[in-house]
């Protein structure tokens, strides 16, 4: 840990701007930024402030060195840009209020005692409490284990936090069931590794990229199992019976297999850059009853909390202790149209008793 509030600030610039331009932006000359950041003077209150906006870290960390206990530590799966090499979440800004309504929810929650998560600490710890075949039952399972799963419209990416003493992953409702399986390993990745993004560098937060990349790879596609097949004389619908079974993209099945160096068939190179509903749709042959393909598309696109955390809320509301509107929030429905346990209200005074009460 940095021991300075200027090598923390230091060890926070980013890349591509100078000195002179960050000074400039938070009011500073270039001389008082230099001995700042060389522990020579002092920087300011406003000066800090504006430093904690411009790195997007948080003011108690830069002055204590220390994380900030009151705030909501989050860690989210970031873009990667290939022309700058950087790693970043675009829709960070319009995200953080929905998180923090996710966050109000669990606290507001907490006198119910919900229980405290244990999150699994590696691959093999995950698969193992996760059990066989977890893929399409995948939230559920996660919640089976302790590790809660919300799903919103409104999310650029998913995100993983600890509040109340609840694991949470935050996944963006879109449809895309494969995409959710990844970002759910993903932070599933984060929380065992304990992996937080507040106050780290650009080069510490693509480290935790990686890992978390890494830990869902093994996690969705064990190297083990991707190397015991033979994948050089894959059809098309044995590819698209693997996709399903599997649950990740034609993309990320393609890539998992270079990176392993597994010889694969002209029939994976072909789809890889390929959309894999199209895949499915027209080369897999479902033996359930019903239309699965739609069925998984509709549940990665609806609304979802977990059911410990409204009956929460439920008992809460039933004691007086909670208004509605934060479940009617989750629910994604209207506050006065909810009906829900509440305490009766007493019946009104009668009118000469409420009159000698008041002295009239």
């Amino acid at each position: 840990m940095e021991t300075s509030i200027g090598s923390r600030v230091t060890a926070l610039l980013p890349e591509g701007r100078t000195r002179r331009e960050i000074a400039s932006d938070v009011g500073m000359t270039p001389d008082a930024f230099s001995r700042a950041l060389n522990g020579q003077r002092g920087f300011a209150a406003i000066e800090l402030a504006l430093l904690a906006e411009l790195l997007d870290a948080d003011v108690h960390f830069l002055i204590t060195g220390e994380p900030n206990p009151h705030q909501l530590l989050v860690a989210a799966r970031h873009d990667y840009d290939p022309d700058s090499g950087r790693r970043d979440v675009p829709g960070a800004d319009g995200d953080r209020q929905e998180l923090a309504d996710v966050a109000l929810a669990y606290q507001q929650a907490e006198p119910a005692g919900l229980a405290a998560s244990t999150v699994p600490e590696s691959v093999a710890a995950a698969r193992d409490r996760l059990g066989a075949e977890f893929v399409r039952p995948f939230t559920e399972r996660l919640e089976a284990c302790g590790i809660d799963v919300v799903r919103l419209p409104k999310l650029s990416t998913s995100y993983c936090f600890t509040v109340a003493g609840r694991a949470v992953i935050v996944v963006p409702a879109t449809g895309n069931w494969f995409r959710e399986n990844w970002g759910l390993a993903h932070e599933l990745g984060h929380l065992a590794l304990g992996h937080v993004d507040p106050g780290l560098p650009p080069v510490e937060r693509t480290r935790h990229e990686a890992a978390a990349n890494a830990f869902a790879a093994e996690l969705l596609l064990p190297a083990e199992t991707m190397r015991s097949q033979d994948w050089t004389e894959v059809t098309i619908e044995e590819l698209a019976q693997q996709v399903w079974r599997l649950g990740v993209s034609t993309d990320a099945l393609a890539k998992r297999l270079e990176s392993l160096q597994v010889p694969v068939s002209s029939v994976i190179t072909e789809w890889a850059g390929q959309p894999t509903q199209r895949l499915l749709r027209r080369h897999w042959r479902s033996t359930e009853a019903g239309d699965p393909i739609t069925e998984r598309m509709d549940a990665a696109a609806t609304r979802r909390f977990p059911f410990a955390l409204q009956d929460a809320h439920l008992t809460l509301i039933a004691k007086g202790a909670l208004p509605k509107t934060t479940l009617a929030w989750m629910l994604g429905v209207d506050a006065d149209s909810l009906q829900v346990d509440e305490p009766v209200p007493p019946p009104p005074m009668p009118t000469a008793e409420l009159a000698a009460a008041l002295g009239i």
